[in-house]
């Protein structure tokens, strides 16, 4: 009987836990990764497949969930030699459990992700390693390959089709693992995740696994709405929790023995439409032994399998909505240039000049805030907690930057809920500077998300929470990256991932004036050009040779010199930004003005230049254009 004609009639049961059981159990020879037990200890390996065989799982997975060459330290040939031994251990096991028991169970070959979020530069070596993997497995015969466990659904799906590809009968199992509010690592909901895995033509069952209980896995399923292929039997539902949340004890992290209330969420799991189950971290024999007890009963009071789905639905219906009342994104969305102010909150309790340049924006018409998230690494007054103060003292429409070094998961879904409570609906969602290098030692950065995740996951939040007047968020927009296709590349994602629109770095020279040209004529989407005005000579200077990612041309430095009033460096820096202003007239759909200092009379400065008849041929004489609509009027 093959796993197809099986599942026709039957749920399947899969077995349980290896890592943190084989951990457990105190054995002799039972050390170190349990992958290297294939080799050290393979007696060990064979007697957990066995217990778990005994239990009722009629499927066992290879020992093979970390077997690759980075996560194993090892070369190419010793990953080999693990995979194989594994597959050997579990066919042994398996024929002589068949020989004793004439049951038949099946063969999945287990595939882990190779530590996660990879650096780019690896991801091609990362991808040649799944392929080598897919390779063994399908020359040496399983009835299934499983991907497990990954934070997101691309690189399973991706495997998947690999797999199809080279055998296009071989069933494939894909299995993202969630945190406890439903998400994935990418920042996309489970039931996102459902709907792009079941989709995919490679995958014959889609689900979940690991990072949560089974308490959680059952309140998340009740919410899911299943896409049309698993209401028609055409695809399967997994599902494959942890035993429950590990405790520490003596230095150890142990998962409580709950197996009883463990299968008994998992039979109401089933009953809503799941047909493979298992259990993942924290598990044992008994759980397996407990969901198949769970399984017969099913079986014999109801005769055959009652599946109670939701309404059918091929795609979510969650659907985006545009704000309620959002007058920054209503100005970019008509196509009407719009300028964005950004102050930097203090790094002391003082914020008198952070609200005195605020209010003196808000006379110059200034149509949004923008509040930095403790740029560079280090510590000023929260980004979110200083725009509500701002917002409510000035009634302006604020964006508060939120980066990602400083939040785990837990954090960032806190901070963003409260946000939205305080009425905050504009985002800038940015990766977010690294700890200085001197700050190492005691401060962590997290980096639990990148951009492009977090971005996802507002997306989410977006359509689940608050859809009815969802955040409006942008990103960064890096043009001095090397590679223009890169810069691209990345853009696109961050608008698949829902970004509105892009703020960009200073802007001083030309050829970054024609970059940005560049960019714009091959993606469609609002770019706010970033004008950050030079307070003094020694500014300018410090600006081009310490920081990176801006270029100041030597013409800009020597328009200052070293013996200049405030003021009149002030107006220097007013005249340079009027002139970028104008240049970027055609290409900007507005303007992200970067006031230093938080010295919003830069901005007076600069209205009285647009005042002035005639202004962009006195400031600009080589712009012989019509003066940029730019105006604090």
């Amino acid at each position: 009987m093959t796993l197809r004609e099986y599942l026709k009639k039957h749920y399947l049961l899969t077995d349980g836990a290896m890592g943190t059981y084989y951990a457990g159990l105190n054995l002799e020879g039972a050390t170190g990764l349990p992958e290297d037990a294939n080799l050290t200890a393979p007696e060990v390996i064979a007697k957990i497949h066995r217990q778990y065989l005994e239990a009722g799982a009629m499927l066992i997975r290879t020992n093979t969930f970390a077997a690759n060459k980075i996560t194993l330290k090892s070369s190419g040939k010793e990953r080999t030699k693990r995979i194989e031994a594994a597959l050997n251990i579990a066919k042994q096991t398996i024929k002589e459990f068949r020989e004793q028991t004439k049951i038949s169970p099946f063969l999945a070959g287990d595939i882990g992700p190779i530590l996660g979020s990879l650096p780019e530069e690896k991801e091609k070596e990362a991808w040649k390693e799944y392929c080598e993997i897919v390779d063994i497995f399908l020359s040496r015969g399983v009835d299934a390959i499983v991907c497990e466990t990954f934070s997101e659904e691309q690189t399973p799906l991706k495997i998947a089709q690999y797999v199809k590809e080279k055998n296009p009968d071989m069933f494939v199992m894909t299995q993202v693992a969630l945190e406890q509010n439903g998400y994935a690592g990418n920042g996309l909901s489970a039931q996102r995740i459902l709907e792009k895995m079941a989709l995919h033509p490679a995958t014959d069952a889609v689900g979940f696994n690991c990072g949560i209980g089974s308490g959680h896995m059952l309140t998340l399923t009740k919410t899911l709405l299943f896409p049309e292929s698993i209401q028609s039997k055409e695809k399967y539902f997994v599902v494959v929790p942890n035993a429950g949340y590990p405790e520490q004890l003596q230095n150890r992290m142990v998962f409580v023995n709950n197996a009883e209330y463990f299968a008994d969420n998992m039979k109401q799991i089933c009953k809503m439409g799941a047909t493979i189950i298992g259990a993942c971290c924290g598990s044992t024999p008994e759980y397996i032994r407990a969901l198949n007890k769970k399984l017969v009963q099913i079986n014999k009071n109801e005769k055959q399998m009652t599946v109670h789905f939701k309404p059918q639905v091929k795609q979510s219906v969650l659907q985006e909505k545009q704000p309620k009342k959002n007058d920054f994104y209503k100005k970019l969305s008509e196509g009407k240039k719009v300028i964005a102010c950004e102050l930097d909150p203090p790094y002391d309790a003082d914020d008198s000049k952070i609200l005195a340049a605020a209010k003196i924006l808000k006379q110059c018409s200034v149509d949004m805030i923008t509040i930095a998230d403790s740029p560079m690494g280090k510590s000023r007054i929260d980004s979110i907690l200083m725009a509500c103060k701002l917002h409510h003292i000035t009634q302006m429409p604020v964006m508060p930057h939120i980066c990602c070094r400083d939040r785990n998961m837990i954090s960032m879904r806190a901070t963003l809920l409260g946000a939205y409570v305080s009425d905050i609906r504009n985002l800038l969602l940015v990766t977010g500077d690294p700890v200085p290098q001197n700050a190492r030692t005691k401060t962590t950065g997290v980096f639990d998300y990148y951009s492009i995740p977090l971005m996802h996951y507002v997306k989410e939040m977006n359509r689940e929470h608050f859809e009815k007047d969802p955040f409006i968020y942008g990103g960064a927009l890096n043009y001095n990256f090397p590679n223009l296709e890169k810069v691209i590349e990345r853009m696109e994602r961050k608008i698949e991932a829902g970004a509105s629109f892009f703020l960009t770095q200073p802007i001083y020279s030309k050829e970054d004036i024609e970059r940005i040209a560049q960019i714009k004529q091959k993606v469609s989407t609002k770019i706010l050009c970033g004008i950050m005005p030079l307070t003094s000579y020694k500014n300018a200077v410090f600006i081009k040779n310490e920081v990176a990612g801006i270029h100041i041309p030597n013409e800009i430095v020597k328009r200052y010199h070293q013996d200049m009033t405030r003021e009149e460096a002030e107006w220097t820096g007013a005249r340079i930004a009027k002139e970028i202003i104008v240049e970027l007239e055609d290409i900007a759909d507005g303007y992200y003005m970067m006031l230093q200092f938080n010295r919003a009379s830069f901005m007076e400065k600069i209205q009285q230049l647009t005042a002035v008849a005639g202004t962009a041929k006195a400031v600009c004489p080589t712009a012989m254009k019509q003066s940029t609509s730019l105006s604090c009027s």
